[in-house]
């Protein structure tokens, strides 16, 4: 016991001791916390707000007054988003809209396949094997034999170690790109980017940094001043992951993207590219690989592709590639993947005949590049209208030469234009957009489709019935 009470007295006399001993901005910290917790325990965490109870009338008179904000905004009756055209039959070269048979001009099926025959033998051959869906993601029991022979048939086709496919074309590149890029790092975006790219940014919560269209000077300049900042610190420099997004033909444009350039400012100034290929694969390309083939550039150059299966392939989904430890990372990230259900086994059926197809006739792509140059030629000259878009684009634009003053009047100039070529059968159609949520919103348009189907006689005739039709409407 004497023990223990010396030993007290003992660890007393050191306290009292290194109370002296600490630097007086010490024990000024220390005071200043005991006076704060001090305060914190007996002061009110709250005031309460005085007020007077109010009658039941009076409650009844403000619940009266009271109106509600509708839902969302009102919406005119008039909107294309309420007057939809309906379709019957297969939407192929001849296409019955509203009851009228036209000439397609407007569906995505650029290789004509499908209605393919053998295409349609293959879906309905996996749809009594496999059944209509999957009803579950691919890592859990949402995976058949048949996507893991569409992803490699993907991958060898590409030329690259290894491919992946999603069950939604859009989700392809709005999921891949914030696999990646997260919180802090800068992705370098064309301001031309098509909708699901812009979502992807959006998701990925990155620093976004746009360059104007096709403009590789703008692009360096923010590319230096990014280098800049690096030097600024290092440290934070050393972390951050550098992208830039384009599209290899525009969906927005027609344009084709100068990738050359591209690669000498990715080694430059050390960044990532991706690259969104939905309109170029199986287009371009002398056996429809994309731009990649086209400029005649090694595919190891560009670090992740991405396209969708619901263009050329004529199926649903999408797909990316590129080397095998970056696709690997999507089957753990890539949300698109991990939590829709797989694709339904009779579409990659589909899209494995699809790629068939594309591999035994290669004459495909220079056949459907032919019709594009032609009828590109063909609307030049319109009253009115300027065509926008590469000469090989199977996707072009119609703008207005001069706008009418507002986007709405426009649009339904526009509008009278298509409902003109429709009446003739011409099935054509406008370039649609979310205006609120666009961050760089295109000028009106109307959109022309090219396929391997139209004869050049079909062609002649559209282009003849759109000079026309800008002749009656717009003069």
């Amino acid at each position: 016991m004497a023990a223990a009470g010396v030993g007290q007295q003992w660890v007393l006399v050191e306290m009292v001791q290194a109370f002296y001993e600490a630097p007086a901005y010490h024990l000024i910290l220390e005071g200043i916390l005991i006076l704060w917790i001090i305060r914190l325990l007996f002061s009110k965490t709250y005031k309460l707000q005085e007020r007077s109870d109010l009658t039941l009338k009076e409650k009844e008179e403000l619940i009266e007054e009271w109106q509600p904000e509708p839902l969302v905004p009102p919406v005119p009756k008039d909107h294309p988003a309420l007057n939809y055209n309906i379709v019957s039959g297969p939407p192929t070269h001849i296409i019955t809209v509203n009851g009228k048979e036209c000439i397609n001009f407007a569906s995505f099926n650029f290789l004509g396949l499908l209605n393919n025959e053998k295409v349609k033998s293959a879906a309905q051959a996996s749809l009594k094997k496999y059944g209509v869906g999957t009803c579950g993601p691919r890592g859990f029991y949402g995976t058949f034999d048949v996507h893991l022979e569409l992803e490699e048939r993907l991958a060898k086709f590409m030329r690259t170690e290894e491919a992946i496919i999603y069950s939604y074309g859009f989700a392809t590149i709005a999921s891949a790109i914030p696999a990646y890029s997260k919180r802090g790092d800068i992705v370098f975006v064309d301001e031309a980017a098509c909708f699901a790219i812009q979502k992807g940014l959006q998701a990925s919560r990155s620093n976004i940094k746009l360059f104007k269209h096709n403009d590789m000077a703008d692009l360096e300049r923010l590319l230096k001043e990014q280098e800049t900042e690096d030097q600024k610190n290092p440290r934070k420099a050393r972390v951050t992951r550098r992208f830039i997004v384009v599209e290899g033909l525009y969906m927005n444009t027609g344009d084709i993207c100068p990738l050359p350039e591209l690669i000498k400012l990715k080694y430059k100034y050390k960044v990532r590219i991706f690259l969104e290929e939905s309109l170029s694969f199986g287009v371009l390309g002398e056996h429809g690989r994309g731009i990649t083939e086209h400029f005649g550039i090694n595919i190891d150059d560009i670090d992740l592709i991405s396209a969708n299966m619901e263009n050329s392939l004529a199926s649903i989904g999408g797909f990316c590639c590129g080397r095998s430890f970056i696709i690997d990372h999507q089957r753990l990230s890539g949300q698109g993947y991990c939590f829709s259900a797989s694709l339904p086994p009779l579409l990659a059926a589909a899209a494995i005949e699809a790629l068939n197809i594309m591999e035994d006739n290669p004459d495909i792509f220079q056949t459907l590049r032919a019709k594009c140059e032609r009828i590109h030629k063909a609307l030049q000259g319109i009253s009115g209208l300027k065509v926008v878009g590469e000469s090989f684009s199977p996707a072009l634009h119609l703008q207005l030469e001069e706008s009418c003053g507002s986007r709405e009047n426009d649009v339904k100039l526009l509008k009278r234009v298509v409902d003109y070529c429709m009446n003739s059968g011409i099935a054509l159609t406008q370039a649609r957009y979310l205006e609120k949520e666009e961050k760089c919103l295109p000028p009106p348009s109307i959109r022309v489709v090219i396929t391997v189907e139209q004869t050049e006689q079909e062609l002649d005739k559209a282009a003849s019935l759109l000079k026309e039709a800008a002749q009656s409407v717009l003069n």
